[in-house]
C-alpha cells in the first residue's frame, strides 16, 4: 500500500540533515558500506563513462568518480545540500541538480552507463515507481547498483523514520526495506533482465551489514 510522502516536509528534513552531514574539509571518497575502507568499491559500476547518482548527498562519491575521468551527474532533494556540494565539487566537473527523484527522472532524457545510490534515494523511494524509471535511463549494457542497511528481520516494506530522535518538531520520512530475494523480484518485475542482492558482513562480527543490490536491463 502506498505511503503518503510529503515532499515539502521531506525536503525540510534533508535540508536539516545537510547542516550536520556536509563537511567543508571532506575529501572525495567512494564506499558502498557504512564502514570506511570496507567492502567493494566503484568497480561494481563496471567501466562506466557516465553515471547518475540518485540521492547524492554530500557528493563525495561523485567527486571520486570525476577524478577518475567519469562524467558524473547527481540529484538530491535538499536545496541546501545541492548548493553546498555543487560549490565544493564544481571544479572537478561534478554536476548536481535539485529535485524529487521520480519527477526528475520523468523529465530527464539522459542515458547513463550506470545509475547508483549509496544509502540514498533508492532507500527512500517507492521501488515500484523508481525502478522502471531507472531502467529507462540506462544505456545498453548499463548497470544499476544501490546499497543500504539490510532489513530488520520481520520488518519489511515502507518504514517510518524520524530525524533527530523523538523530541522536537516531527520531521520524518519513509524508507523501504525488504529481504534480498524480494529486492531481486521487484527489479525483475520492473523490467530488469538480471538482479542480485547480497549482504556484505560488517568488519566486526555481530555488527550491521550492508545490503548491496545490482541489476542489469
Amino acid at each position: 500500500m502506498p505511503v503518503p510522502h510529503d515532499i515539502a516536509a521531506e525536503t525540510e528534513l534533508w535540508d536539516a540533515f545537510a547542516e550536520s552531514a556536509f563537511k567543508e574539509d571532506a575529501e572525495p571518497s567512494f564506499c558502498w558500506t557504512q564502514y570506511a575502507g570496507h567492502g567493494p568499491g566503484p568497480e561494481l559500476l563496471g567501466a562506466a563513462k557516465s553515471v547518475l547518482e540518485v540521492g547524492c548527498g554530500t557528493g563525495r562519491a561523485l567527486a571520486h568518480l570525476a577524478q577518475q575521468g567519469v562524467k558524473v551527474t547527481g540529484v538530491d532533494l535538499s536545496p541546501r545540500m545541492v548548493q553546498r556540494a555543487s560549490e565544493k565539487w564544481a571544479p572537478l566537473g561534478v554536476r548536481i541538480e535539485q529535485g524529487e527523484i521520480l519527477d526528475w527522472l520523468a523529465a530527464d532524457d539522459g542515458r547513463y552507463d550506470a545509475v547508483y545510490s549509496i544509502f540514498g534515494a533508492a532507500w527512500f523511494t517507492d521501488p515500484s515507481r523508481l525502478f522502471p524509471l531507472v531502467r529507462k535511463h540506462l544505456a545498453p549494457g548499463g548497470v544499476f547498483v544501490f546499497s543500504q542497511p539490510p532489513a530488520i528481520p520481520g520488518a519489511y516494506g515502507p518504514q517510518g523514520m524520524y530525524k533527530g530522535g523523538f523530541a522536537g518538531k516531527a520531521m520524518f520520512t519513509y524508507r523501504y526495506s525488504y529481504r534480498p530475494a524480494v529486492w531481486e523480484r521487484l527489479l525483475l518485475r520492473a523490467g530488469f533482465a538480471a538482479a542480485e542482492a547480497t549482504v556484505v558482513d560488517a568488519p566486526k562480527a555481530g555488527h550491521i551489514g550492508t545490503l548491496i543490490v545490482q541489476a542489469r536491463p
